[in-house]
């Protein structure tokens, strides 16, 4: 098999990559977890208490060595972009992988990254006290 240039280059481009990530002091991320919510939560090592269990949502209370937080799958991307929507205007720390979502506290949700992938997305700056958001830290009271 000959070798071509743009082969090589691809090559190359993606050594370059995979150091860059090297050394950088953060956790890697693994790729994003998919599947059932049972099989989520299984990755996540937890045992669900399911909510929810419909055609569109299915939804679930979980708890593990990180915390507690609550694991929805969806039956389509536009369920699941609408229910987040909705959902941020309440506040909260929510990892999002393709057709679900965990939401917690930020060091639960910042855990379960570790073990599930995703990104990392937060709810409204009015219902996250001391959120990234907000410059103070924190309301006073």
């Amino acid at each position: 098999m000959k070798v071509t240039r743009p082969s090589l280059a691809l090559a190359g481009a993606a050594a370059v990559l995979a150091l860059a990530g090297c050394g950088s002091g953060e956790a890697a991320v693994p790729e994003t977890a998919t599947g059932s919510l049972e099989h989520l939560a299984a990755e996540a090592k937890c045992k669900p208490n399911m909510q929810t269990d419909a055609d569109e949502i299915r939804q679930a209370l979980c708890k593990n060595t990180d915390g507690r937080f609550v694991l929805a799958t969806f039956a389509t991307d536009r369920g699941q972009r609408e229910w987040l929507n909705g959902a941020k205007d309440y506040g909260g720390y929510y990892l999002v992988g393709r057709k679900w979502v965990a939401v917690g506290e930020e060091k639960t949700v910042d855990a379960l990254q570790s073990k599930l992938g995703g990104d990392m997305e937060e709810g409204s700056e009015h219902m996250n006290p001391g959120g990234s958001h907000n410059q103070s830290g924190g309301h006073q009271g």
